[in-house]
């Protein structure tokens, strides 16, 4: 039986309805929000798994919340929005979403994504096993926990960048292809028109830049793709 905990912050009455009757049919736990006010409020009361998001929310915006969000927590964020354009899409990326759904949507698509998130981040639960740290320079990435420290702070990754910071420290001296870290990360196949991974190494060097600003950490290989800069 399932028990995370799902927020579902949209507006639409009729919306979070059907995304709560979705959620609750897989024996989800679920909480609804209808304002980022209200969301904020429930943030801080409770604690949740994931988090179903609309963008244009009366009160608090949903770039707000989850700048807010990711100021605290690593908890999953999936944008649900009418806003199709790619640079909406980037822009939520960079705040610090994990998936963006465009409306319309089909309500397996939203489950599949949800449990795809959920089984990502609790696949080791919340045990922190010192024999699978990954150390680079100042940084620590802790593989079970999914957690990374730089300079002994805590910085806060998607479940995209941990996976793609992960893949680099374990090879630090291998270039990786754009290509090959979408179908690592994505699980699916590449067509050479996604740009979420530069996208994702971008926030990763921004959240390291925050705590080590003289240290670059991750090196572009123009024409290529990415390594760890181990000069």
């Amino acid at each position: 039986m399932n028990r995370e905990h799902i927020l579902i912050v949209e507006d639409d009455v009729d919306i979070n309805n059907l995304l709560a009757k979705t959620l609750k049919k897989r024996e989800y736990k679920v909480t609804q929000a209808f304002s980022g006010s209200e969301a904020g409020l429930q943030l801080s009361i409770s604690e949740f798994d994931i988090i179903l998001l609309d963008l244009m929310l009366p009160g608090i915006t949903g770039e707000e919340l989850i700048a807010n969000v990711r100021q605290q927590k690593q908890i999953p964020i999936i944008v649900i929005s009418a806003k199709t354009s790619l640079e909406d899409k980037v822009k939520v990326l960079n705040i610090g979403a994990d998936d963006y759904v465009t409306k319309p949507f089909e309500s397996e698509e939203i489950l599949a994504r949800v449990n795809s998130h959920i089984r990502r981040y609790k696949k080791f639960g919340d045990k922190q096993k010192e024999n699978k740290v990954h150390k680079f320079k100042n940084l620590s990435l802790y593989e079970d926990a999914r957690q990374v420290k730089v300079n002994g702070q805590e910085i806060y990754l998607t479940g995209h960048e941990f996976d793609i910071l992960c893949i680099l420290l374990k090879n630090p001296d291998k270039v990786y292809s754009r290509e090959s870290l979408y179908e690592q990360v994505w699980k699916n196949g590449y067509y050479g028109e996604d740009n979420s991974v530069n996208v994702h190494v971008s926030n990763i060097r921004k959240k390291i830049k925050s705590i080590e600003k003289d240290e670059e950490y991750i090196k572009t290989v123009w024409g290529i793709g990415f390594k760890l800069n181990n000069k």
